[in-house]
């Protein structure tokens, strides 16, 4: 069997269409076996393409926005969509059946401090009709060290991928209040990246196979049955928390089953670099994303 090499920029049960792929056997069915890695903190995933260290990473389509202001010519494209929602939760240090984001005005927040975490929660703000700038933010650093700053007192509030939330929950040290990615809608929010030439090769094609299945089973499966598959990749996370993290992104539908990125889509994260000052143009689609390897 050939090997594929994948590379994530972030690791969560938020990229479970990539994990399910590995993990459910999709991938040994159309003849791939698979090493993974994660990229160093302060690396972005799509350097291993460029390295020619992976064939294919766990992006955004953000990433290549940086590549073309750049001046960039071959940077990698973005040919399949990992989460068309964004999937952070905003979590409290107690209950709050009556929770409302104007809350977050005056309080301390523990942040993503940079990136596309940190936009889309700006963006989100503006559509709460909330001011971002009277937010106390707090910003560690990454997602280790933002779920650490927080279970050592720091911050009212969290911003966090799941399942950070989910064991915050069950260990009774955070309650999830609200959820990002409803404020902003659909969004070419996380992707697929991969380099021209392995776009048009065989890999490509038999991977893009295991990828659609491994999505059709992620919203046909009961969440207990997916967190059962993934429980031996997140050693430190409980099976109720890791269960209940993949019913509420079920039922967020970021796990559209298409694998296309669509238009729409990346028009809506457009709208959100242009109102943060991220991108100096709107892009076109073709200078960023590529149809999925013909299946």
């Amino acid at each position: 069997m050939e090997t594929i090499n994948i590379q994530f920029t972030l690791f969560s049960a938020f990229y479970s269409p990539l994990i399910v792929t590995m993990a459910g056997g999709f991938l040994q069915r159309e003849g791939l076996e698979y090493e993974w890695s994660i990229s160093p903190p302060g690396v972005a995933a799509v350097e291993a393409i460029t390295a020619g260290t992976a064939h294919v990473v766990q992006s955004a389509p953000s990433q290549a926005f940086n590549a073309i202001a750049r001046g960039d010519v071959d940077y990698p494209l973005h040919f399949a969509q990992v989460n068309e929602m964004d999937g952070f939760f905003i979590s409290a240090r107690e209950a709050d059946d009556n929770f409302s984001w104007q809350k977050l005005e005056g309080a301390e927040v523990v942040i993503f401090g940079g990136g596309q975490p940190h936009a889309m929660l700006r963006y989100a703000c503006h559509q709460a009709g909330i001011d971002f700038s009277r937010i106390a933010a707090i910003t560690p650093g990454g997602a280790d060290a933002i779920d650490r700053a927080f279970r050592l007192g720091e911050g009212q509030y969290v911003q966090q991928q799941g399942p950070y939330p989910q064991q915050l929950e069950t260990e009774g040290l955070g309650h999830v209040v609200a959820q990002v990615g409803p404020l902003i809608g659909p969004c070419a929010f996380s992707s697929l990246a991969a380099s021209r030439d392995w776009l048009g090769s065989d890999m490509a094609r038999a991977f893009t196979r295991a990828y659609s299945a491994a999505r059709r089973f992620l919203n046909e499966a009961p969440a207990e049955e997916i967190a059962a598959l993934e429980q031996s990749w997140f050693p430190g996370v409980s099976p109720d928390a890791l269960t209940q993290c993949i019913a509420s992104y079920q039922q967020l539908g970021c796990w559209t089953p298409h694998v296309e990125i669509t238009r729409a889509a990346f028009e809506v994260t457009l709208d959100v670099f242009e109102f943060t000052g991220g991108i100096p143009e709107r892009y076109a689609y073709e200078q960023v994303c590529a149809l999925p390897p013909s299946i």
